[in-house]
C-alpha cells in the first residue's frame, strides 16, 4: 500500500514535465497551488476580505497569550448568546411600520456608542497623509473630522489617495457568526447632520457570500450646507448606485435592503484641508407613496467573455 501512495504522488508530481523533465506551461506560482492552471483566475479571485488591508485584530505571538485572548473572547461570545437567547424567548418584533416615523439604528450620545465604528485613512495603511477621528464632540454628538490630504506617496506604487473613512463593524452574531441587518420595510435613508458644505460619500456594503461580491457596495452622495444649522436629509434606497472597489458597476441592480453588513460614509472630494461634520443619528423610515424600485436603467449588456476554471 506504501509503494502505491508513492507512486502516486510520483505520478501527480511529474503529469505536466516536458521531456526535460521540466514545467513548460506552468509558473512558480502555479506549481505551488497545484490547482489552477490559467491566469485568468487572478482576475476574478479574491485572497482576502480586506483585499490585503489590516484588519485590526489582536494577534497573539505566543501560544500562553492565544489562550488568554481566545478565553477573553469567549465570555464576550457567550454574553451575547445569552442576549440573543433572551431576545429569542421575548419574540417582540416589530410589525407595525407608521409614515414619518424614523427608526434611528445609530445615535452617537455617549462613548460606548463609538465602539460600533471603525474609522481608517489612507495614512493607516501607508498609502496617503489623511488623518481623521470619529469622537464625542461638546455638544453631544458624534463629530466626524480630520484633514484631508490628496498627496501621493513618491513610493512609485500608489497613484491616488485622499481618503478617510467611518464604517460600522460586520453585523455578527455570537461565536463569529456572520449576519446582515434586514431593511426590507424601510423606503428612505434619514440622517440628522450638521456638515462643512463638502460632499461626502454614504456607503451601504452587501458583501455576498463568494468573493467576487465581497467588495460589493452601493453609493450615493451626501450634500452637505456649511453653517450653524442642522439639516435632516432623506435619500430613497432606489438612489443607491452599484458599485465595487471605487468603480461604478455598468450593470446596476436595486439595492438588496436584506442583507447589509456594513454601513459607512466616506469624503474623497479631492479639496485639501481640514473637514468636520457632526452627525446626530441615522435611521431609516417608510414612505407608502414611494415605490420606485431603482432610479438607474436595468439593460441587459452583452458579455463577449466566459468565466470559467
Amino acid at each position: 500500500m506504501q509503494r502505491v501512495k508513492m507512486f502516486t504522488v510520483v505520478l501527480f508530481r511529474n503529469r505536466f514535465k516536458g521531456s526535460f523533465g521540466v514545467y513548460p506551461a506552468l509558473t512558480d506560482w502555479t506549481r505551488r497551488r497545484g490547482v489552477h492552471t490559467s491566469a485568468t483566475t487572478l482576475e476574478f479571485h479574491e485572497y482576502d476580505k480586506r483585499s490585503g488591508y489590516d484588519t485590526g485584530l489582536e494577534i497573539a505571538d505566543t501560544r500562553t497569550e492565544r489562550i488568554r485572548l481566545g478565553l477573553k473572547q469567549l465570555k464576550k461570545e457567550i454574553k451575547l448568546w445569552k442576549k440573543e437567547m433572551q431576545e429569542v424567548l421575548i419574540s417582540d418584533p416589530i410589525l407595525d411600520y407608521r409614515a414619518g416615523e424614523v427608526d434611528v439604528f445609530w445615535r452617537f450620545y455617549e462613548e460606548s456608542s463609538l465602539d460600533h465604528w471603525i474609522v481608517t485613512s489612507d495614512s493607516d495603511h501607508a498609502e496617503g497623509f489623511s488623518k481623521c477621528d470619529l469622537k464625542i464632540g461638546h455638544q453631544g454628538y458624534g463629530l466626524f473630522h480630520g484633514n484631508l490630504c490628496s498627496r501621493v506617496p513618491k513610493d512609485g506604487r500608489i497613484q491616488n489617495s485622499g481618503y478617510c473613512n467611518m464604517m460600522t463593524k460586520r453585523v455578527s452574531k455570537s461565536f463569529q457568526r456572520d449576519s446582515f441587518l434586514d431593511w426590507s420595510p424601510y423606503t428612505h435613508l434619514n440622517l440628522r447632520l450638521r456638515g462643512d458644505g463638502r460632499s461626502y460619500l454614504i456607503n451601504i456594503h452587501v458583501a455576498g457570500q463568494f468573493d467576487i461580491m465581497w467588495n460589493d457596495v452601493f453609493t450615493f452622495v451626501l450634500y452637505t450646507r456649511g453653517g450653524p444649522y442642522w439639516q435632516t436629509t432623506r435619500i430613497p434606497f432606489s438612489k443607491f448606485f452599484f458599485a465595487s472597489k471605487g468603480r461604478i458597476q455598468d450593470k446596476q441592480a436595486p439595492l438588496p435592503l436584506y442583507r447589509i453588513t456594513n454601513f459607512g460614509i466616506t469624503v474623497s472630494d479631492k479639496a485639501d484641508g481640514p473637514f468636520q461634520l457632526e452627525i446626530d443619528y441615522i435611521g431609516a423610515e417608510i414612505d407608502p407613496t414611494h415605490h420606485e424600485e431603482t432610479a438607474y436603467e436595468m439593460y441587459e449588456i452583452q458579455q463577449n467573455y466566459i468565466i470559467g476554471t
